[in-house]
């Protein structure tokens, strides 16, 4: 197999979750780019070069890619079309229209894969006429794409009840025929696998003005909770609730739990472990918003791995 079908571009990176899942896989990154200049902390002390490359992408130019690589990675911006946002999608000028970039880089490099994450809502927004532009524009390319979705607790073996949509799409009609998404795996991982041994005060509400509200509802070790501003949400499926970019912010979305020492939130580590990252390093110079920011943004390490392993098997066909 030529050298380069292995090889990737790591767009809206992120922290790099995308990139850990491929590399894990048997692929190597040539280029890596975000705006976001705090993502580079953490995505910088976990991996070595290429470092992230702080700059919108729409003011990238030709000369910062590389002339070849194998593969297109984005987790492309997914607010326009979560629930969370205001699924503006193609209508939202900032984010929505990045998706043009992406095509437009795809025109002139050619790669031969391409492989995109979002939200689940993508694929229904807009009566499903978003989903379609995306499709119908990169078989206009020569892309055939398969896409699914998929559940990462399902697929993953995280205890996180996360769907996101999965593209991917092959210039070569062998590679699509024979790609195939990974099968459902038993989850056998608990909350309680990932939770620290040893946590700070900081992040007990025991003393503090919302425990009131808490303490009458958060009774189970074996649950994960959530303050909605107004009332505590349970996780009745013995996971964790999908995490947010909103969490950290003002106290909202962030999933709370009763262990021996109290009643508590997950930490930034946890978070981290709850999106599989199983020996990540946490930067000491970020505030934990950010960490928990970075984290409800990144993707399921492990969904990521298990695709790229079926996609790998596709290309060496």
């Amino acid at each position: 197999m030529k050298k380069n079908l292995l090889t990737t571009i790591d767009l809206f990176a992120g922290i790099g979750g995308i990139r850990k899942g491929f590399e894990d896989a048997g692929f190597s990154t040539l280029f890596a780019n975000d705006f976001d200049g705090y993502c580079k902390y953490t995505y910088d002390l976990n991996f070595d070069k290429p470092y992230l490359f702080i700059e919108d992408l729409r003011k990238l130019k030709d000369s910062d890619l590389p002339d070849k690589f194998g593969a297109l990675l984005g987790g492309f911006p997914c607010q326009p079309f979560s629930i969370a946002g205001y699924r503006k999608g193609f209508d939202d000028k900032n984010r929505g229209n990045l998706f043009w970039d992406i095509v437009n880089i795809l025109k002139k490099k050619k790669p031969s894969l391409v492989f995109l994450e979002n939200v689940k809502n993508l694929y229904s927004h807009d009566s499903g006429n978003t989903y379609k532009v995306i499709e119908e524009s990169l078989n206009s390319l020569g892309y055939k794409i398969k896409t699914k979705i998929l559940n990462t607790m399902e697929y993953g073996n995280v205890p996180q009840n996360r769907e996101r949509v999965y593209i991917v799409g092959f210039l070569s009609q062998k590679a699509f025929e024979v790609f195939e998404f990974p099968d459902k795996i038993k989850l056998t991982k608990k909350i309680t696998d990932i939770l620290e041994k040893k946590v700070p005060e900081k992040y007990y509400y025991d003393g503090k003005p919302l425990y009131k509200k808490l303490c009458g509802t958060v009774k189970s070790p074996d649950t994960v909770y959530q303050w909605r501003r107004t009332y505590v949400r349970e996780n009745k499926k013995g996971v964790c609730p999908t995490l947010t970019a909103n969490m950290g912010m003002g106290g909202h979305n962030v999933p709370i739990i009763k262990d021996h020492g109290g009643i508590r939130k997950l930490t930034p580590l946890e978070c981290a472990r709850l999106q599989g990252y199983e020996d990540i390093k946490l930067p000491a110079n970020l505030p934990d918003s950010v960490l928990y920011k970075q984290f409800g943004n990144s993707v399921s390490v492990p969904v990521i791995y298990r695709i790229a392993l079926n996609i790998k098997k596709a290309l060496e066909a």
